[in-house]
């Protein structure tokens, strides 16, 4: 794989032109396998899941989830705005970053906890996870390697998570050893939807 550092690549350009995940990861100096990964389940009470849950099958049936905003509107924001209610998680929409020409580019949603110094990446997809996957690695590099947030430099494992709102899986960073575990394992909307709030809450270490 080759790319020209003189050229403006950004997150979105790596989905585009159908990169292989580990062939990006390898170009920037990382290792990336595929697993079937298992994040902690936060313990404490979801007080609120059963609203969600109905909220998100009430609208189902009456929206044509066929656009990356569609999915994005009635599925992915309601999920990650409810992390507001148990956590003082601050949510950023369309957040932008530059690292370099090579690095570059919007996160759809960037979820950080500044009482646990804890972060977030989602990037929403209306179809094919693979190549979302592509672009979420070169997020995740980007923010590794990103200087102006010390909240980013004291955390040692960064999660990502690529979904088309129905369909969520993750990605993990160990950031000392650069090496990527990409999960082959999913979870649905509505159907695994605790399961999922859970490993949300979790990642962002929330206190039972």
């Amino acid at each position: 794989m080759k790319l020209d550092p003189n050229q403006n690549y950004t997150f979105s350009k790596y989905f585009e032109n159908g990169y292989y995940s580990e062939d990006l990861a390898d170009y920037f100096g990382y290792k990336l396998v595929l697993v079937n990964l298992m994040l902690p389940l936060y313990q404490g009470e979801l007080d609120r899941l059963a609203e969600l849950r109905d909220r998100i099958t009430e609208v189902l049936p009456y929206v044509p989830l066929t656009t990356e905003l569609a999915r994005r509107e009635v599925i992915i924001s309601k999920v990650v705005l409810e992390l507001i209610h148990y956590t003082n998680v601050q949510i950023r929409i369309e957040f932008g970053i530059k690292v370099s020409n090579l690095l570059q580019g919007n996160l759809d949603y960037l979820i950080r906890t500044y009482q646990t110094n804890q972060l977030l990446v989602v990037e929403a997809k209306y179809e094919d996870l693979t190549r979302g996957f592509t672009q979420l690695v070169a997020e995740m590099i980007a923010l590794d390697q990103w200087e102006e947030s010390p909240t980013i430099t004291e955390q040692p494992i960064l999660i990502g998570s690529v979904t088309t709102g129905k369909i969520w899986q993750f990605a993990r960073l160990d950031r000392a050893n650069k090496h990527f575990e990409l999960a082959i394992n999913s979870y649905r909307v509505p159907e695994d939807l605790e399961e999922l709030m859970r490993i949300l809450l979790a990642v962002l270490k929330l206190e039972n």
